[in-house]
C-alpha cells in the first residue's frame, strides 16, 4: 500500500490581494510545504534548546565560548567561500523595508547594498508578505514604478549599473506565518519569506550577475547557522543552481552568537559572506539572557550606550578580527538618523555625530555600515572612502591586536552610566508610538527624528522590565524615584494623553493607542518575560 500524499499548503484567513497568484503559484507553494517539512521540525528543536540555554545563563550568570567547538576556532585553514564580485564592495548599506516607494528609493539611494527587509522593519501583515515579494520580482523585471497619490510625485528606477545590490533580510526563526499552513501547522515566517524570494528570483538574479543573498536574524547559535545552511543546500539542488549560488551574512545580534562567531561562519562557510553588528538587538539580548543578574547586568539609557562603551568595543573588535581572520566581510552598525525638513541646528549636530560613528568603525577595520536614510550616504560614504580609496574593502586588515576575553563580552558595569527618569520616560514613549504604528501594519517608524524598528522597541520595553525588576532608583528634580511598575503606568498615562492632544481627538480614535498603551505595559510589566514582544503583538496584528 503506497504512503498518502502529502497534504498541500493552504492559505488561511487571508483577504485576496492584488496579483498574489504571481507570487503564491502552485510551484513556488509546492516548494515552500517541502522546506516546512524538511527543516521546521529541527528549527522546533533548535527553539527549545534555546530556551534551555537560557535557563543555564539564569543559573550562572555567565557564558563562555564554547569547548566543544575549541577545534574550529583554533584551525587556521579554513575560510569562507570567496566574494562574489556583487558583494565585494558593501561600504555603505541602506535597510528598510519592501514596499514599493521604498524598494524604488533604496535601490536608488547610491548605497552599494539595500537590505530590503522583511523582518524587524517590516510588520507582517499578509499585505506586506505577498506584496513585498512581488516587489522585487517587478524590480528584477524593470517593471516597477510609483507615483505617491499626496504629492503626485513619481519614482522610477535608475540604470541597471546604478542600483543598490539587494541582500534579503527574512523573519527569524521565532516567528510564524499564520496565513500559510502545512498539515494543520504555520509555517515558520523565515521559510515562507526565504522560500518564495528564492524560488521567484534565483535564476533571474544569476542573469543579472548577481544572486540571491541574505541576511539571517536573530541568530542564536552555530547550530541555527548549520540550519540555515541545510536550507540553502537543499534549495539550491531544488532548483538545480550550484552550490555556493545563496550567499548569506548572519546579524550578530544576540549574545549568544557573539560567543560563537567563528563557530557560525564555519557551518556557512560554502555560503558566508560575513557578519554584522546589529547594536539594538544585541542590547536587547543581554538584558533577555542576563535579566536575573542583579545589578552588574543592568543598562543604562539605550542612547548612552554607544558603540564605544568597553563591552560594545570587545564585541566589535572581536567581530571584525573574526571576519577577515576567515575572509569574510565585517559590517558595522546603524545609523538610525533622520533628518528634519524644519531644524538645520538638528541635522547638523546629527549628522557630526553619523560622521564620527562611521569614521570610527572605517578606522576599526570595518568594511561598510548601515544607514537609514538616503540622505547619510554620502556621509557614510565619505568615511569609508577615506579609509578604503578605491580598494572594495579592507579586509586584509587582519586586527591581530585585537585579543577578546569571555568576561569582556558581558563586563556591563564596566560602563559609567545610570539609568535616568528621563530614560525611563523615552523608553514608555518609543515603546507606545512604534507598536501602534505596528500594529497598523508600519515596520520602520520615524520617531524622535529616529528610525525605529522593532529591535528598538524591543530593548525599550525590556529596559522598564529591568529598571523595575532591578529597583533602579533615579535622581529626578532633587528627589530619589524608584522604577516601579505604577510609575510606569503613569509615565504611559502621560504619553497617550500627550499622543491624544498632539493628533487630536479624531485622529486619536482612528489609531490603535490605547492598544498599543496596553501591549506595552503587559510586555513591560508581566512577572513573565515575553521572549519576543513581536510574539503576542502578532496576535493583534490584522491582515
Amino acid at each position: 500500500m503506497s504512503a498518502p500524499a502529502p497534504s498541500p499548503l493552504a492559505i488561511v484567513d487571508a483577504e485576496p490581494l492584488p496579483r498574489q497568484d504571481e507570487v503564491l503559484t502552485e510551484a513556488a507553494l509546492a516548494f515552500v510545504a517541502e522546506l516546512h517539512r524538511r527543516f521546521t521540525p529541527r528549527r522546533d528543536e533548535l527553539l527549545a534548546r534555546r530556551v534551555e540555554r537560557r535557563a543555564g545563563i539564569a543559573r550562572t550568570s555567565s557564558l563562555d565560548f564554547l569547548p566543544e567547538t575549541a577545534s574550529v576556532r583554533e584551525d587556521d585553514t579554513w575560510r569562507v567561500a570567496p566574494t562574489p564580485e556583487a558583494l565585494n564592495d558593501r561600504r555603505v548599506e541602506i535597510t528598510g523595508p519592501t514596499d514599493r516607494k521604498m524598494t524604488i528609493n533604496a535601490l536608488n539611494s547610491g548605497a552599494k547594498v539595500w537590505l530590503a527587509d522583511f523582518e524587524d522593519a517590516s510588520a507582517p501583515t499578509w499585505e506586506n508578505v505577498v506584496l513585498g515579494q512581488l516587489n522585487l520580482m517587478d524590480a528584477y523585471r524593470r517593471a516597477i514604478d510609483f507615483t505617491d497619490p499626496r504629492t503626485g510625485k513619481s519614482y522610477a528606477l535608475k540604470d541597471a549599473a546604478d542600483l543598490a545590490t539587494v541582500v534579503m533580510r527574512p523573519r527569524g526563526w521565532h516567528l510564524a506565518e499564520r496565513h500559510l499552513v502545512v498539515d494543520g501547522t504555520p509555517v515558520p515566517g523565515a521559510l515562507v519569506d526565504f522560500g518564495l524570494y528564492f524560488f521567484h528570483n534565483t535564476r533571474r538574479l544569476i542573469e543579472l550577475g548577481k544572486g540571491p543573498y541574505f541576511y539571517l536574524p536573530k541568530t542564536e547559535s552555530h547550530l541555527e547557522a548549520r540550519l540555515w545552511n541545510d536550507v540553502f543546500v537543499f534549495a539550491q539542488e531544488y532548483l538545480g543552481v550550484p552550490r555556493g549560488t545563496v550567499r548569506a551574512t548572519v546579524l550578530i545580534e544576540t549574545i549568544t552568537a557573539a560567543y560563537e562567531m567563528e563557530e557560525i561562519l564555519y557551518e556557512l562557510r560554502d555560503h558566508a559572506s560575513g557578519l554584522n553588528a546589529g547594536r539594538w538587538d544585541y542590547l536587547f539580548s543581554i538584558v533577555k539572557n542576563f535579566r536575573d543578574g542583579g545589578a552588574k547586568f543592568v543598562l543604562p539609557d539605550r542612547n548612552a550606550v554607544t558603540m564605544t562603551a568597553p563591552f560594545m568595543r570587545a564585541y566589535t573588535e572581536l567581530l571584525v578580527r573574526t571576519c577577515h581572520k576567515r575572509g569574510a566581510h565585517a559590517i558595522g552598525g546603524m545609523a538610525a538618523f533622520i533628518p528634519s525638513r524644519h531644524d538645520a541646528e538638528v541635522n547638523k549636530v546629527a549628522f557630526e555625530k553619523v560622521r564620527a560613528d562611521k569614521d570610527r568603525e572605517a578606522a576599526d577595520g570595518f568594511d561598510g555600515s548601515w544607514v537609514a536614510h538616503p540622505d547619510l550616504v554620502p556621509i557614510a560614504m565619505a568615511s569609508f572612502d577615506a579609509v578604503l580609496g578605491d580598494r572594495p574593502n579592507q579586509k586584509d586588515r587582519l586586527r591581530e591586536d585585537v585579543s577578546v576575553a569571555a568576561g569582556d563580552l558581558i563586563a556591563i558595569d564596566s560602563l559609567d552610566a545610570r539609568p535616568t527618569y528621563e530614560g525611563l520616560r523615552n523608553a514608555v514613549q518609543v515603546g507606545i508610538r512604534y507598536i501602534e504604528a505596528w500594529l497598523r501594519g508600519m515596520g520602520a517608524v520615524a520617531i524622535f527624528n529616529l528610525m525605529e524598528d522593532a529591535a528598538t522597541a524591543e530593548i525599550s520595553r525590556s529596559q522598564i522590565w529591568q529598571w523595575i525588576n532591578a529597583g533602579v532608583e533615579f535622581d529626578h528634580e532633587g528627589t530619589t524615584l524608584r522604577a516601579t511598575p505604577e510609575l510606569a503606568r503613569a509615565l504611559a498615562a502621560e504619553e497617550l494623553a500627550a499622543i491624544r492632544a498632539e493628533s487630536g481627538g479624531e485622529a486619536f480614535a482612528a489609531g490603535r493607542w490605547q492598544e498599543a498603551h496596553d501591549l506595552l505595559l503587559t510586555v513591560a510589566l508581566d512577572d513573565d518575560y515575553a521572549d519576543f514582544l513581536t510574539l503576542p503583538a502578532y496576535e493583534r496584528l490584522r491582515g
